[in-house]
Formats: C-alpha cells, structure tokens, sequence
C-alpha cells in the first residue's frame, strides 16, 4: 500500500468505514474471480515444485489449486479474452506436474463428471489414459 493511501491517525472508524465501502462499490466481483484464479495458479506452481524449493512440494494442496482453477476459469473466461489461453497453458502445466508425481495408488478420486464411467472415446479404446 502507498503511504498516500493509507488514512490519517485521526479519522474517524465511520469515515474509515465509509471509504471502504465506496471501495467495494467499485470492485466487481469478476475483478476477484480473476484475482483468485491467478492466485490459485500461482500457489499451485509452488506446490508442484515448479517455483519454488522442493521442501513446498504438496500433492493434495496441487490437487485443489487445480480443482478450484477448472472451477472459476469457465466463469471468467468470455472476459478475459484471448487472455485466457495463457491461464488454461498454464493449468495444463499444473495437472501435467500433478500426473507426473502422484503415485497410481494416491490419485484423487474422480472428478464428479467423470464418476460415471468412461466417454465414448475410451470406450472405443482410441484414447489412452495412464494406468489403465
């Protein structure tokens, strides 16, 4: 925060709470899906081992970083733009390193959409699926 920003000593919680609700009469809750989806994202590398040390590597929190992205992206996605594709690059990223580290026995259960059996293109055997 700038130190213009921040209020003097001397005002008052009611003008404290006034400007924080002009604030939020600004924001758009599209502005906070967007601002959480790069956040979601950007702790995922982490927890992949992608940007930082390997001692922040964690499975399940990746795992729920990326289910919270494939989530909120569709919501947000008509506004971003050709902006999106970067986000949907790098999501790819994500589950890439997830599949590559979690262990056959310790995968996540299925997805809800895909607890009900195979698609039509596993079905007929042209689409291959590790572990299977």
């Amino acid at each position: 925060m700038d130190e213009q920003q921040l209020p003097p000593d001397d005002i008052s919680e009611e003008e404290l709470r006034a400007a924080y609700e002009e604030q939020l009469k600004r924001v758009r809750v599209q502005d906070v899906l967007i601002q959480s989806v790069v956040s979601l994202l950007n702790l995922g590398g982490r927890k992949a081992g992608l940007a930082g040390g390997e001692d922040e590597k964690d499975l399940e929190q990746l795992h729920q970083a990326i289910e919270g992205v494939r989530v909120l992206l569709p919501l947000i996605e008509d506004a971003l733009g050709p902006d999106a594709k970067q986000l949907r690059d790098v999501l790819a990223q994500l589950q890439m390193a997830y599949a590559r580290e979690a262990k056959p026995g310790e995968a996540s259960p299925p997805a809800e959409d895909e607890a009900q059996g195979p698609g039509p293109a596993q079905s007929s055997g042209r689409l291959w699926v590790p572990g299977q």
